[in-house]
């Protein structure tokens, strides 16, 4: 006596879950436009770039040029480079000993503002301030003279009173100031110089830093500062001392790479640990500053040396070879998918067109939102993936096929053999994910962008599966064509491998 098999009942409406898919490409399709993102971004090796390399020199006395400097310079400025986006950047140190150089090369027109971003040094410090005066030098005007600050060395005075904060050589900032030193500076602009203490707060000190735009003006955008537990008290302690004193030495400068960025008047102490910095920003400023300040200064200062554009014609080619490669590979899928499968290769069609046209869409969103470049190993990671979604197509297939043999109608089929295949694609593409997220995190240069790109599109496949491939194949099991078992409908007895049942006469 045959046992009976159970009709598996549907795991949801297709209808919706198709509803849900187009809702997503709709929501990338607008944001994209919105976003005016129109072509993916390039990598280095596809488009070009600059590279730029630069020469390590000691900032000061007690950081000399070592190998182990070097290295924590490449950390940070690789860091740096990295928080501005999935960019593809390569930051490298050639050569050997102390005589190794950092070599950073950056896709696009954007070259110039990391390699300047990532060349600063970025020694914050907070300073009293003893005595200011106008930035210009104008000995026939005895109102802009300086006055002597007390308490300050004739040398101090002496360079105080001729410093021209109007030439721009004045204003280079060399991050070289020794934090125990009175230090003369200028202001960014050039219209204020000061004399100032010894540092009491270092950039060290800094636990956070954001870019924001200021609650009171509400377009000015600054960069917000939280201190460590040593910060916070060294801070709380200047801050208390000064506000009782007379102008300027009311004020607390705070002065980058060797420039004072702001310098004001403290009303109250200040214990909270929090502070935050305002200098006429813009945006970029705000961001690109707030960056160099969250990974710490470089240990050595950079003189810019060789700076070259990097061709992508020997990229273009790899490119077109690797384009031929994937679209070789994609078309035996698709081949054999359609020989093997028959009229259910339809599904494998579909779905790969709905993959590859959210994995753009996705490119195109975060080519804007994040700084994602497609690099010759991103596509890589692409062309790998389709071999993942060519797996959980056929997993799933061949639990349909089994349901089948067993006695079940196709609508059953369908139903109980996603039940059992889920299982199977949610781990094989999980394995995929975890491995990708390894690699992201642990590699560098390239290799992160074969991660991030193999990772993203094996979601994309988990995604497509899960509210397109099972309810389409749901919806064209209702179909005749497929139920009845037509020989072309990929569900035939001989497609399936059921064996003919024997017949026998009696006489």
């Amino acid at each position: 006596m045959s046992t009976p098999i159970k009709t598996v009942k549907s795991s949801g409406r297709p209808g919706r879950s198709l509803a849900v898919l187009a809702v997503i490409i709709l929501a990338l399709l607008v944001t994209a436009l919105i976003q005016g993102a129109t072509a993916v971004r390039l990598g280095l090796d596809l488009r070009g770039g600059t590279s730029v390399t630069l020469q390590p020199r000691a900032s000061n006395d007690s950081n000399k040029i070592t190998s182990e400097a070097i290295d924590q310079a490449v950390s940070i400025i690789r860091q740096r480079v990295n928080s501005l986006g999935v960019a593809e950047s390569e930051v490298t140190a050639q050569g050997s000993g102390v005589n190794r150089q950092i070599v950073i090369s950056v896709p696009g027109e954007s070259g110039r503002r990391v390699v300047d971003l990532v060349g600063q040094t970025a020694e914050l410090r907070f300073r009293q301030v003893l005595a200011t005066g106008p930035g210009v030098v104008n000995p026939s005007d005895t109102s802009t003279a300086a006055t002597p600050a007390a308490g300050v060395s004739p040398e101090v005075n002496s360079k105080f009173a001729s410093i021209d904060c109007t030439n721009a050589t004045s204003r280079e900032g060399t991050g070289s100031d020794n934090p125990g030193d009175t230090l003369v500076a200028c202001s960014r602009d050039g219209g204020t110089k000061y004399i100032l203490a010894p540092a009491e707060v270092l950039g060290r000190d800094i636990s956070k830093a954001a870019a924001g735009i200021a609650s009171q003006s509400g377009n000015q955008w600054i960069v917000t500062l939280e201190f460590n537990g040593t910060g916070t008290k060294n801070f709380g302690t200047l801050t208390s001392r000064v506000t009782s004193l007379g102008s300027p030495m009311n004020q607390v400068a705070i002065v980058l790479d060797g420039l004072v960025v702001s310098a004001p008047v403290i009303n109250e102490a200040i214990p909270s640990g929090n502070a935050q910095i305002s200098g006429s920003f813009s945006a970029t400023e705000a961001q690109d500053l707030a960056n160099v300040l969250k990974y710490g200064a470089l240990p050595l200062a950079f003189d810019r040396g060789e700076v070259q554009q990097v061709s992508p014609t020997l990229g273009a080619d790899q490119l077109k070879a690797g384009l031929l490669a994937g679209f070789l590979g994609l078309g035996l899928v698709l081949i054999y998918s359609l020989l093997y499968y028959r009229g259910l290769g339809i599904v494998t069609v579909g779905s790969l067109a709905v993959a590859g046209g959210l994995i753009y869409l996705l490119f195109l969103v975060l080519g804007k939102a994040i700084g994602f470049t497609l690099t010759l190993a991103g596509i890589a990671g692409a062309i790998v993936a389709i071999g993942v979604t060519a797996d959980s197509f056929i997993v799933y297939f061949e639990r349909i096929r089994d349901e089948a043999r067993e006695g079940r109608s196709l609508r059953s089929a369908v139903e109980s053999g996603w039940v059992k295949a889920r299982h199977t694609i949610i781990v094989a593409d999980s394995v995929s994910i975890i491995a990708a997220i390894l690699l992201y995190f642990f590699a560098v240069g390239g290799v992160r962008g074969f991660a991030f790109t193999l990772g993203l599109t094996t979601l994309v496949d988990l995604l497509v599966v899960f509210i397109f491939t099972k309810p389409l194949v749901t919806v064209l099991a209702k179909l005749k064509f497929y139920s009845s078992g037509h020989p072309l409908s990929g569900f035939s007895a001989k497609s399936i491998g059921m064996k003919p049942q024997s017949s026998s006469v009696e006489a």
